[in-house]
This record gives structure tokens, sequence and C-alpha cells, in this order.
């Protein structure tokens, strides 16, 4: 049965009331998940997952930038935000475990830290960058939640760089509050330069003779030169080399499409746009909330009876999905904010907004919204369970007994009697480092997963020196790290 017509005034009241509800929820889930990544992140200490083990341990023992930074010089700025500080706690307190917890607070904080600094500059109508900015940080952050990658920070930065580009104040301290966030951006990730050029892209929809394209395409260049210079002054090692590029390669490698997640958030959107086209013939106004309980129920059975999945080392590949619907999300925010100005003069684009701004699209896009938070929600609590039980079987072999020579020294244990299942939470460059943290500073073994034969973060010389160094970290700890180096790297 077709709905009945409803008057124009009407149409309009409930369009309304649909994008209220939705600016309500986005906002909600925005705030929420960025409270929660600082709880559930310091809570469960997933600062040290990942390559966040190594850079935990650096932290610890104060050598964050000759252990690894100052090979990837293009992303300072994440060292100076967030291990440089860190590092400072440990040399004041002589206290390595709080000097990691101040690494993952400030690690963790940067989504809300983000988002406060987009709703201060935001003074479009409605603020609806910083609601965009909110849709962003609850769908994108929670697909690497826990594993330390540089554009989480780039993320972080985009937003409150896109308001200041459109709202800064027309001061000398407007634009250089301007230029600092964008050379912040573009010094977190090479990716942070696509985000860069999207700014810039979306305020030249306001005009290329307009004073803040102008003034954003000035602060731009400058802050490349600086990012050009940094590079060129400090360059990898020839050991990381090899590994950077082959880092750069992989990074838009789609068969991170093909990881459990990926492939579940996509069913989940397929059939619920499937029913909600199907229920909207009968009932248009309730299509969305009856399609996503449909969907809810088919993914409350599919955990509860043949889920098998866990979404733990594509949080790593998933940063592509930031360079990628980031910049999508932002020229939306940029469309939206313009045509409220009355400035969006391309009749294709003030369609492409009329037609998301009408009630069924906003309907549609409530109820996937809410799925899929569902999935994060569930997802993020998968891995939170099975992280834990993964550290408590890495500290029993780091504690215990057991032993490998066969790994090069007595003092080392193979990760492989870790069960598969478990070890699926493994990253195997860092697990030594994550044996340590978690045993207090104090292994009686150091924990090595067999795979790791293509990659080690420290040399020989540099472990050394970090031996020779007065260091919170007992000496014999890191005299264990050194030896574990110098067996593979000169």
């Amino acid at each position: 049965m077709a709905a009945r017509p409803q008057s124009g005034a009407a149409s309009g009241t409930w369009a309304a009331s649909n994008i209220d509800m939705l600016r309500v929820l986005v906002v909600a889930a925005g705030i929420g998940w960025s409270l929660a990544f600082v709880v559930i992140g310091l809570r469960y200490e997933l600062q040290t997952y990942g390559d966040g083990a190594m850079f935990s341990y650096a932290v610890a023992v104060r050598d964050a930038w000759a252990f690894h930074w100052h090979n990837i010089s293009g992303r300072v700025a994440v060292y100076l935000l967030t291990l440089l500080p860190a590092e400072f706690y440990v040399a004041l307190s002589g206290n390595p475990n709080g000097g990691i917890v101040t690494y993952g607070l400030l690690l963790f904080v940067a989504p809300l830290a983000g988002l406060a600094g987009t709703f201060a500059l935001d003074r479009s109508k409605s603020r609806v960058i910083f609601a965009f900015a909110c849709v962003s940080t609850a769908c994108l952050c929670p697909l690497v939640f826990g594993f330390p990658t540089e554009m989480w920070m780039a993320h972080a930065i985009f937003w409150p760089a896109l308001a200041a580009g459109h709202y800064a104040r027309r001061t000398i301290g407007g634009v250089g509050l301007l230029f600092v966030l964008l050379l912040a951006l573009i010094l977190t990730h090479e990716g942070a330069l696509v985000l860069a050029a999207a700014i810039l892209a979306t305020l030249g929809l306001r005009g290329l003779r307009d004073g803040a394209f102008l003034r954003a395409a000035c602060a731009l260049l400058v802050a490349l030169a600086i990012w050009a210079a940094v590079k060129v002054i400090i360059p990898p090692d020839e050991y990381y080399a090899a590994v950077y590029l082959r880092a750069a390669l992989d990074f838009f490698d789609l068969n991170t499409l093909r990881g459990g997640l990926a492939l579940l958030l996509l069913a989940a959107l397929a059939g619920y746009g499937v029913v909600f086209v199907i229920l909207g013939r009968f009932t248009p106004s309730k299509a969305y909330i009856y399609a996503a309980a449909i969907v809810a129920v088919a993914l409350a059975v599919y955990w509860l009876r043949f889920d098998h999945a866990l979404h733990a080392e594509n949080r790593y590949y998933m940063r592509t999905a930031f360079v990628v619907v980031t910049p999508l999300l932002g020229a939306l925010a940029a469309l939206f904010a313009l045509r409220a100005e009355d400035r969006l003069k391309l009749p294709l684009l003030s369609r492409l907004i009329q037609v998301l701004s009408g009630p069924m699209t906003v309907r549609f896009v409530t109820g996937a919204f809410a799925l899929l938070m569902l999935v994060h929600a569930v997802e993020t609590a998968k891995f939170v369970k099975q992280w834990t039980n993964y550290k408590a079987a890495i500290l029993a072999l780091a504690t215990g007994t057991a032993s490998d020579p066969g790994l090069g020294d007595p003092r080392f244990v193979s990760s492989a009697r870790i069960g598969a299942n478990l070890n699926r939470l493994s990253w195997y460059s860092t697990t030594p480092y994550l044996s340590v943290i978690l045993a207090g500073f104090a292994p009686k073994r150091l924990v090595i997963d067999p795979r790791a034969e293509n990659y080690f973060w420290l040399s020989c010389a540099t472990a050394t020196a970090n031996l020779g160094a007065r260091r919170a970290v007992p000496a014999a700890t890191r005299a264990l790290v050194r030896d574990f180096s110098c067996l593979h790297r000169r």
C-alpha cells in the first residue's frame, strides 16, 4: 500500500524531525566512542597491542626516536604529541609503567580532542562539520582501535583543520592556527597528504579567489615545504628504507576487504538495504526500524552460532579506510555547510544535498548507522576479551620455565606454545617487547614469535647503546633485548 502524500509543511516537519534525530544519534555515538576509546584502551592496555608493544617499550627505556621514529620523520607530529611527553614522564618519575599509561592516554584521547577542537572552531549552521566529525569518529575509528596507526592521529586533526579552513578568523592568529593544524596533519602520516588536499578542495568550492581558499593554499604550501625538508634532512636507515617501501606499496591493498569484519559490514548493510527497499513499499515511515531490527536479529544468530572470526591483525590494514572515507565525509560536511550559507552554486551539488537531506534517505542512514554501531560494539568486545586472554598467555610464558634454545638463547621461549586461536592476536615483530612489558620489566624468558624472520626493530648497535645508558628499566632486561637484537641485526 502506498503512503498517503503529505503536505509540504508536514513533509518539511517530518524531514526536520528525522534529521534532528539522526544528528542526536551521531553526536552521541561520536562522543560516546571517543570516551570509550580512553576508558577501554587504558583499562585493557591496548596501547601495547601490535606495534604499540614496541612503542611502549621504547617509551619505557626513553629511546623512541633512536629505536624507530627517526626512520619515519615525516610522521614526527605523532612522536611529539604522544611518545615524547610520555618519555618526559618516565624521565621525571622514574616510572616506566606510568610512561606507557601516559602514552596510551595521549593516543586514545586524540579523537575526543579532535571533536572538541572541531566543535570550538566550527561556525557552520547547526555545527554541521562537527556532526560529520562525530559520524567519521564513530564509523571509522573502531575499525583500527587498538592498533597505533598514525592515521588515527591524522583523522583526529583533520576535522578541526577542516573547520578552521572554513571558519577561522581572518586574523594573524586565525591563519597561524590553520597553518599549525595543516602542518601537524601532514606530519602524521603520508596518507594525510590526501586529507590536506581534500580540505583545500572543499575550500575551492567557495571560489578560487575566496580569501579562505587563498589563505589555506598558502599555509599548505609552506607546510609542504617544511614536510619535504624534514623528509630530506632526516632520511630512514638503509635497513628500514626497504621495509618502508613495501609498506607503502601495500597501503591500498584491496585484500583488506576480504577480512572478516569488512565482509560482515558489507553483508549487514547490503541485507539492510534490500529489506529496507522491500518494506519501504508497505511502511515507508518505519521501514528503517523494521529493517534494522531484522538484520540485528540475523547478526545475533550469526554471532551466537556461526561466528569464528576475529578482527585483530586487520585493524592495522584498515587504516586505508581513513584515507578513502574521511575525505568523502569531509566533502559532504563542507557541501552541507555551504548550502546552509547559500554559497553552493553548482546545481548538481545542490541537488545531491537535497536528495541526501530527504526523509527517506535520512531514515535509511539512521538505520544503517545504528547497525554499524552494533557491529562495532560487538566486534570490539570480542577483540578485547581475546586480547586479555592473549596477554595472560604471553605473561605465563615470560614468567615460566619453558625454554626453546633453538631460537638462539636458553632464555627465549616460542610463542608457538600458545594455541592458534589466541595467536591470532600476535604481531610477530613486537612479541618480545610485549612479553617484557607484561612481566613488569623483569621477565624470566623473552617470548619470541618464530615467524619473525624478515623484520627486526632494533640493530645491535642501537640496543647496545640503550643498554649503556641510565634507564629506569633494569639493565638485565635491556641486556636480554640487546642479545635478541644482536642475533638478527648488526
